[in-house]
Parts: structure tokens; C-alpha cells; sequence
């Protein structure tokens, strides 16, 4: 297992949609080992393969923490993960996302889903989710069809955002060369 480099917005990988996983293989299952590992060390509650640059339909959650801090980890592992069912009732929570740091905004979504998916086994499993757990996976599945959580907000509050991550990855880029001759000497 690995923790990996988490992409932030503007990345263009965030935008892209996501590939289906033809097999659940060993190569699968690291990638999810590696997702837990990394959205436990973030620390988040979810995690999609593109956020880490991998273009495939894979996501890990764990909504236990959530629940109570004394809560033991129930860590989920869904391939190709589908929305099946959305509720007419919504729900109203304060996301965030660990492609866009720092930053929270309530967001509106279907208050219960079901989502097949294949486990990390590549067995197919359905769930049926209501509350933190439901905003969680939309949030994710979002994320493989290159859906931002910010999409679901105004689009005043997402320009700015978004300006200030494009700001922060110029000046960034910036930065690097200078750093880079000043260390030749």
C-alpha cells in the first residue's frame, strides 16, 4: 500500500470520465488499497480513482468517523459504481473535497440512493443509502464522470473558487523555475 499524490483543481484529470474496470484483478484491488490508505491519511471520508490520476471507476468511502469518533473503520471498495435509484426527497449537506482543500459548501442531492457496483472481490452488490453515506457516494460517482462537487453550487461561488486554485497553480508554476536556478548557484 501507498499513499498517493491527491490531483487539485484545475487538474484537467478531474474533469475527465472515468473508464470501466474490466476485471477486478490484483491490479484493481492494490488501486483501492492504495485510495483507503491515502483518503485515511488525507484525511477524508471518499476517494475516486481520478482524484489520484488513475482514469478508472473506482471509489473507496468510510462514513464511520462520521458517526462518532470511537466508530471502527468500515472502509467500502465499489467498482463501476451505477446509481440505480434516487429519492424525489432531498437533503441539504456541507461537502467538501479533497481536490478542492479548505473549502465548504452546502450542496442539495437526492436525501437516498441505491448504487450496484462490484466489490473488491468483483462481486456484484447493491447498497441502498440514506443520509452522510448517500451524499458520499454521489459525491464520488460524481467524481468519475468528472463532476465537481463546486457544479452543484452557484456560479458565482464556483467562479471564484475556481479562480483562486487557477491563481494558486500559476503562481505555482511560477515559483518553480526561480526555485529551480536559484538552487544551481
Amino acid at each position: 500500500m501507498a499513499i498517493r499524490s491527491i490531483l487539485s483543481i484545475p487538474d484537467g484529470k478531474l474533469r475527465q470520465i472515468a473508464e470501466p474496470v474490466t476485471a477486478v484483478d490484483d491490479g484493481v484491488r492494490a488501486l483501492a488499497a492504495d485510495m483507503l490508505e491515502t483518503m485515511y491519511d488525507a484525511p477524508g471520508i471518499g476517494l475516486a480513482a481520478p482524484q489520484i490520476g488513475v482514469l478508472s471507476r473506482v471509489i473507496v468511502l468510510d462514513v464511520a468517523k462520521r458517526q462518532g469518533e470511537d466508530a471502527a473503520p468500515e472502509p467500502m471498495v465499489l467498482v463501476n459504481p451505477v446509481i440505480t435509484r434516487v429519492s424525489a426527497e432531498t437533503s441539504v449537506y456541507e461537502e467538501g473535497c479533497l481536490s478542492i482543500p479548505e473549502f465548504y459548501e452546502e450542496v442539495t442531492r437526492p436525501a437516498c440512493v441505491r448504487v450496484a457496483y462490484l466489490d473488491r472481490d468483483g462481486v456484484a452488490r447493491e447498497v441502498e443509502a440514506e443520509g452522510i453515506l448517500a451524499t458520499c457516494l454521489q459525491h464520488e460517482i460524481d467524481h468519475l464522470d468528472g463532476v465537481l462537487f463546486i457544479d452543484h453550487i452557484s456560479r458565482l461561488k464556483r467562479h471564484r473558487i475556481t479562480r483562486k486554485f487557477e491563481k494558486a497553480a500559476r503562481d505555482e508554476t511560477t515559483r518553480r523555475p526561480s526555485q529551480a536556478s536559484a538552487s544551481r548557484g
